[in-house]
């Protein structure tokens, strides 16, 4: 097709679109070849670049162009592995995978996106730098953590669509759907945490403490007070303040749930969780550190949050609760929920809290309500940590010092919770 004057498109375009797309192309083509530069592989940063160019040069042009120029990438890819077979003995796999990313990054610089090809190429000079990283966390994986991983896509890809959307009861008390994707929702974001805390778990007790905390805070905290049995008073510092993270980390998990489930119940209870967040670290902080470096040579005991076990406890735990909340709403009001909350925040803060957001968000129940509900939840949670502690620990210096900081926590969330009160639209 031709323009009026006979003159083909290509003379038609706009020039700073034009050079706005190819720096872009150029760009992005870059970043990755720095990353290989650096390595000292045979395609480097004027590689990446010309092959990132010629992608968006190919999509400018038109269909015919962009197949033509993946001939050309393929011949690049024949001839860079034969060199690299001749001189090294291997085939460059990676650097040719991530050749041809960075021609379709090219190829939609030219079609004019810019976001995409921009978070592609980030994505995949991250992958690239951290080869050595990826290569150590997956040696370290275990059987256990590799099936539970796999579970979570079967679960979430397999399993949920086929689920009833409907409630299948005539109560409309269950509906599996809704329950399974917040079961799914609290399981990958342990998971999430979990992995985390596999790759810098072993900076320190406290580090751990914070990152276990988001994981299960009530594993975390018994692990830490088993510690301290095992090695004495010598321990007592670190692991008040890896509890105390711990706390913390709860914190922040609940008012993640809450802030994806229901942001209107994250509102009314976040003015709680936050001072329990700033409570707990200040408190933890606040404490001389040890006076000697402690051997970390026995991590804690953590295991994968993503099991089938584990995802039917969580999924059972929060439909009775949800059941028994739902009924306690309709039979005794907002006290009879809000005393359900509290015991399901003993048992697990992440499942009453994924309750309260679910009614909430359903319409069974008001923000307002949710948000106390999920202020009481977290408050128990963090109040059965001293009893734990006082259990596991055998250590009258350390229940004292958790006792009186989980008070001093709890009584600043209370305050908060007073204040929003207060403050609420009556």
């Amino acid at each position: 097709m031709s323009t009026p004057t006979g003159l083909p498109p290509v003379v038609t375009w706009v020039p700073l679109d034009v050079l706005a797309r190819l720096t872009l192309a150029l760009g992005v083509g870059l970043l990755v070849g720095l990353e290989r530069e650096w390595r000292g592989k045979e395609a480097g940063l004027r590689t990446f670049g010309l092959v990132s160019v010629l992608g968006a040069l190919g999509a400018m042009l038109g269909l015919p162009y962009t197949l033509g120029t993946i001939g050309l990438l393929g011949i690049l890819l024949v001839f860079l592995n034969l060199q690299s077979m001749r001189t090294d003995q291997s085939t460059e796999l990676t650097t040719s995978a991530a050749l041809a990313v960075v021609f379709f990054t090219g190829v939609l610089c030219g079609l004019g996106h810019g976001v995409t090809p921009v978070a592609v190429s980030v994505v995949t000079a991250g992958l690239l730098s951290w080869k050595e990283s990826l290569a150590e966390f997956g040696h370290r994986l275990t059987a256990e953590e590799l099936r539970s991983a796999i579970l979570l896509g079967i679960l979430a890809f397999a399993i949920y669509p086929v689920l009833p959307s409907a409630p299948i009861d005539r109560w409309g008390l269950i509906e599996p759907r809704a329950a399974w994707l917040t079961v799914l929702l609290i399981a990958g974001i342990g998971f999430g945490n979990y992995i985390l805390w596999k790759l810098f778990g072993a900076r320190g007790i406290e580090f751990t403490g914070f990152l276990g905390g988001l994981v299960n805070s009530t594993v975390t905290v018994t692990e830490l007070a088993s510690r301290v049995a095992d090695f004495g008073a010598g321990l007592v510092g670190v692991a008040y303040r890896g509890i105390l993270l711990s706390v913390a980390a709860m914190a922040v998990r609940n008012a993640l749930v809450l802030g994806l489930l229901s942001p209107a119940a994250l509102v009314v209870s976040g003015a709680t969780l936050g001072l329990m967040l700033i409570a707990s670290t200040v408190l933890a902080f606040s404490s001389a550190p040890p006076s000697e470096p402690l051997a970390e040579d026995k991590p804690l005991q953590l295991t994968s949050p993503f099991s089938l076990r584990s995802a039917l406890k969580f999924g059972v735990i929060f439909l009775l609760l949800k059941v028994a909340g739902t009924l306690a709403q309709s039979l005794l009001g907002h006290f009879g929920f809000y005393a359900v909350s509290a015991l399901g925040g003993i048992v697990s803060s992440a499942s009453a809290v994924a309750v309260a957001a679910a009614l909430a968000s359903a319409g069974k129940i008001t923000p307002l309500v949710a948000g106390v509900g999920a202020i009481l939840a977290s408050l128990a949670s963090a109040g059965v940590n001293v009893l734990l502690v006082a259990r596991f620990a055998r250590s009258p210096q350390l229940v004292r010092r958790v006792w009186i900081s989980i008070v001093l926590v709890m009584g600043v969330g209370l305050a908060g919770a007073v204040v929003t009160a207060y403050l609420a639209p009556r």
